[in-house]
C-alpha cells in the first residue's frame, strides 16, 4: 500500500530528502506551480499534499491552502504547514463545486487511479475553477528512463506500456523506495478530458531534458461563476 511505504519513508523525506534537494528548483516544480496557478484567494486543495511543502508557495499566491493525503506518517510533519486530513484521493471528503482551486503535486505516479482521482477534481472544483498538474515527465522519466548522465537520456522500451515498478535509475531518490505508475502521455492527456476538464497550458521544467510535465485545466464553465 502506498500509504505504508509513505509512513515508512515519512521522516526520511522530511529530515533527509528535501535537505539534500539543496536550494533553488532545478527542475522547474516551483515555477511551474507558481505561473500555473498564478494569484488568486480562497482555499486550494492539494491532493496528496505529502508534508506540505508547497503550502508557502500557494499562500504567497494569496490562496489558503489545505491538504489531503493517504499518509499518517506525511501528515504528521504537514500539520504544522497547512490544515490537513487523511482521505484518499478518489473520494474526496469535499463537496460539489465547492473550491475554486486545487493542486497535484509530484503525486500522478503514486496513484494507480489517477483517472478517478482527475474526475474528483471536476467534481469539486468551482465552474471555471483552476486545477494544476505538476508531475514527472512521462515521456522521459520512469522504470524505462536512464538519467544516470543528464546530457543523454536513454530511454529504453517500455515506455508504451502501463505498470507499476520501484525500478529507478538512482538510490537517492523515492522511486526505489515507494515504487512508480507510469502513464504515456496520451492516456494522461485523455484522462483530464474524460474527467471534463479542459486542458488551458502546458510548461516543462528541467534541463536539458524535461524531468516535469505541468498541465493547468480548468473546470467548464465561465471564470469565476458559482
Amino acid at each position: 500500500m502506498a500509504d505504508a511505504a509513505y509512513d515508512e519513508i515519512a521522516d526520511w523525506y522530511e529530515e533527509k530528502f528535501l535537505n539534500a534537494r539543496g536550494t533553488g528548483d532545478p527542475i522547474g516544480i516551483d515555477a511551474a506551480l507558481r505561473g500555473l496557478l498564478g494569484p488568486g484567494h480562497g482555499p486550494c486543495l492539494e491532493i496528496g499534499c505529502g508534508t506540505g511543502v508547497h503550502a508557502a508557495g500557494v499562500r504567497e499566491l494569496g490562496w489558503t491552502p489545505v491538504g489531503i493525503d493517504l499518509s499518517g506518517g506525511m501528515l504528521r510533519h504537514a500539520r504544522s504547514r497547512l490544515p490537513v486530513a487523511r482521505a484518499e484521493a478518489e473520494r474526496l471528503p469535499i463537496g460539489d463545486h465547492s473550491v475554486p482551486a486545487v493542486l497535484a503535486m509530484m503525486v500522478h505516479t503514486d496513484m494507480p487511479g489517477y483517472p478517478a482521482v482527475l474526475r474528483e477534481v471536476a467534481r469539486v472544483l468551482r465552474p471555471g475553477g483552476v486545477f494544476v498538474h505538476v508531475g514527472v515527465h512521462p515521456c522521459f522519466c520512469g522504470g524505462f528512463a536512464d538519467r544516470g548522465d543528464p546530457g543523454a537520456v536513454v530511454i529504453r522500451p517500455g515506455y508504451l506500456d502501463r505498470y507499476w515498478t520501484t525500478e529507478s535509475w538512482t538510490d537517492r531518490g523515492i522511486r526505489d523506495k515507494v515504487g512508480a505508475t507510469h502513464t504515456p502521455l496520451p492516456a494522461l492527456l485523455h484522462a483530464f478530458l474524460d474527467a471534463g476538464l479542459t486542458l488551458d497550458r502546458f510548461v516543462e521544467g528541467g534541463a536539458p531534458t524535461p524531468a516535469v510535465l505541468a498541465i493547468r485545466a480548468r473546470r467548464a464553465g465561465p471564470s469565476g461563476a458559482d
